[in-house]
């Protein structure tokens, strides 16, 4: 017998700060969605080699160890995640660097600070709209 009630979408949240994290957590939860964090590209590479894939990711773009910009790359090199979409949220609004995120494979781009319902808005129309392969 199959379980009645539908899967909610996933979103792997990395962030390196645990208050913006808890807050981004709290605010998907509260719209329907299933949350997992991770405060670093190593615990995100971790939790991107369990399966079921995310349904999403939304990464900050100042991470320690590796910058997000050169996560995204690495991510984007693999197959196996081409059809998973990154939103990247960061504080980093300068035009280049946004347009630099998009370019390496980003498929929105949202500046901190930002606007809860955007936020949420942004995350269901890329889950159901899928990657915008460039």
């Amino acid at each position: 017998m199959s379980d009645p009630t539908p899967r909610k979408p996933t979103v792997l949240i990395v962030d390196d700060d645990p208050a913006l994290q808890k807050l981004v957590v709290l605010l998907l939860q509260r719209a329907g969605f299933e949350t997992i964090s991770a405060l670093n590209a190593t615990e995100a590479r971790h939790i991107l080699r369990e399966t079921p894939l995310p349904d999403l990711v939304l990464l900050d773009l100042m991470l320690p160890e590796i910058s997000g910009i050169d996560f995204l790359k690495q991510i984007r090199q693999q197959s196996m995640y081409d059809a998973m979409p990154i939103i990247i949220l960061s504080a980093l609004a300068d035009p280049n660097q946004i347009r630099e995120g998009l370019e390496s494979g980003a498929d929105r781009y949202l500046t901190k600070p930002y606007l809860a319902n955007n936020l949420i808005k942004t995350v269901q129309d890329v889950i159901r709209t899928g990657r915008t392969v460039r």
